[in-house]
């Protein structure tokens, strides 16, 4: 076993005082006998500066008194430090940056940010390199920072070139960092995340009742949201701190489990992607919109009936989404038929020979079929896998069909993204709680997606949810209702237990809106460089060949 720790803390624009604090929580880790410790980011200065020479000023340099006093604690503790800082580069660069030192004191590797929020776009420049995996006696630990964990490509970059603990350094006021963003990563990888967030004002407090009443939110609203945390491989939160207040959290994990990438049924989720699939992640432009989708539209998930399905069609839903149930397929003739009289579409499932479709049905026929695309052990039968991701045209959205074991994989769904998709049906059979409980509204999230999910549970019961955008999501704009912290977390609407269908609202207009505050697009932002690690094959110590 290792033990590991994350320090919650308060940084200001005093970079002696910060650098006392960093040092403290350096002693107190190691005095609880932790081997590796992670800081947040933004350790030597807030992020926040009157201009780029502003910004350049107060960064750190490598060598400097602060990074030597961290690096000087680390070696008095024999111990790993993580710390996030702005650091002047060569040719007038400053970045925001991982660091990493070793228990002797050394800086073990650096991770320039690649994905920058907002007001940081103005200040500070991203990196344009990949963030870096560093092989040591506790294992494979992959470095990034805030941003680059709310969406997918970075942290499964460092997945698939074999890092098993991420270190997450965080300045963050938002609250679904914690309660979504960070433990995705841990469950959708199978590796360990250790993520130390800020608390405290996070802009100038002198500056900070005026901002506050310009962006129309309470003052402590732009504090650092804390619940600083250590996730296992399966996405439980094995430890974390309060929502405020200086903390560390501290556990002890055995860093192996995440050399085991298992689903229940056996497969190996990294070794199961399909790398030259996601190519259109590299290349593909951010899409513009020709037509505007529907503000909102009713949809639903029913137990595979038709009965139910022609009561809900009948009931207003234009979207029916039917459990991938191939032990007791539905005809589709019967689907059709129930759905006469209506301008209702239904999303079921076949098998096909070696293949595993989905059916986009409505009164007229067959509209769109979607083959599943990726190859796992629960349907060894299945050979033939689809070539791509199809987007169909409905008269209220553009519908992407998820099918089956293709949910499991962020890549999907980043595929559906930059096909403009704005609505994603998914008919699959969860396996593990963090399926719905955290990957679904992350796909959702990280993408602007609404998703509509429905499944079976092992008892044959319905276990479906709809997670529906919502209109309050850009910062720095107006919002319709309060700002509660929450972001970019979907609106989640489940089936209770024992229901036959579950019939909600979804919003597919808001799918155009992808930009969470100036200069930051969830898609068309996406990092170069960790993005181009995720049309390579995998290179983890589980590597497979790759499945046609």
């Amino acid at each position: 076993m290792t033990r590991v720790a994350a320090a919650q803390l308060a940084a200001g624009t005093d970079v002696a005082a910060n650098l006392e604090t960093c040092v403290r929580m350096i002693d107190a880790a190691a005095s609880d006998g932790a081997e590796l410790l992670v800081l947040p980011e933004f350790c030597n200065h807030l992020s926040w500066y009157t201009d780029r020479s502003h910004a350049r000023r107060m960064a750190c340099r490598l060598g400097d008194s602060f990074l030597t006093a961290v690096a000087e604690r680390a070696a008095r503790h024999r111990m790993y430090v993580k710390i996030g800082v702005t650091l002047a580069r060569a040719e007038g660069r400053t970045t925001a940056t991982s660091l990493l030192y070793g228990p002797d004191g050394s800086l073990l590797g650096e991770s320039d940010k690649q994905i920058l929020m907002g007001a940081e776009n103005d200040h500070l420049d991203r990196g344009d390199t990949d963030s870096e995996v560093v092989d040591t006696p506790l294992g494979r630990l992959g470095l990034y920072a805030c941003m680059e964990g709310v969406i997918c490509e970075v942290p499964r970059s460092l997945a698939v070139r074999g890092a098993q603990v991420l270190l997450n350094s965080l300045n963050s006021f938002a609250t679904d960092e914690a309660s979504l963003h960070i433990p995705v990563r841990a469950a959708e990888n199978k590796v360990w995340v250790i993520a130390a967030n800020k608390v405290g004002p996070l802009l100038p407090e002198d500056q900070l009742p005026a901002i506050a009443a310009k962006l129309g939110v309470p003052a402590d609203r732009l504090h650092g949201a804390g619940e600083s945390q250590i996730v296992a491989p399966d996405g439980t939160t094995v430890a974390k701190a309060p929502p405020s207040g200086e903390a560390l959290v501290v556990a002890d994990i055995d860093i192996r489990r995440a050399d085991d990438k298992h689903r229940p049924d056996g497969t190996d989720l990294l070794a199961a992607r399909r790398p030259r699939l996601y190519s259109p992640l590299l290349t593909a432009a951010s899409p513009v919109r020709t037509a505007a989708a529907a503000q909102s539209q009713r949809v639903a998930v029913t137990l595979p009936d038709t009965d139910l399905i022609a009561e809900t069609a009948a009931a207003g839903a234009q979207l029916i989404v039917v459990p991938e149930s191939l032990s007791q397929p539905l005809a589709v003739t019967a689907v059709v038929a129930a759905l006469r009289g209506s301008r209702a579409y239904a999303v079921l499932t076949v098998g096909s020979g070696g293949s595993h479709v989905g059916l986009l049905v409505n009164s007229e026929g067959v509209r769109g079929r979607q083959a599943q695309l990726h190859r796992t052990r629960r349907y060894p039968w299945l050979t033939e896998l689809g070539s791509r991701l199809e987007v169909f045209e409905t008269p209220w959205a553009r519908l992407a069909l998820v099918i089956g074991d293709d949910a499991l994989f962020p890549e999907t769904f980043r595929l559906a993204a930059l096909a403009d998709a704005d609505v994603v049906a998914v008919a699959h059979t969860p396996a593990e709680p963090w399926e719905h409980r955290l990957g679904l509204p992350e796909r959702a999230a990280e993408n602007r997606l609404n998703i509509v999910a429905a499944g079976l549970d092992p008892a044959g019961g319905l276990a479906a949810a709809v997670y529906a955008l919502s209109p309050d999501f850009t910062l720095w704009t107006p919002w319709q209702g309060p700002f509660t912290g929450v972001i970019s977390h979907p609106e989640v609407s489940a089936a209770p237990p024992g229901a036959d269908r579950l019939i909600a609202t979804v919003r597919p207009a808001q799918a155009i809106n992808r930009r969470v505050s100036r200069g930051t697009d969830l898609v068309a932002g996406r990092p170069p460089a960790a993005t181009a690690a995720l049309t390579r094959e995998s290179v983890t110590a589980t590597t497979e060949p790759e499945l046609p």
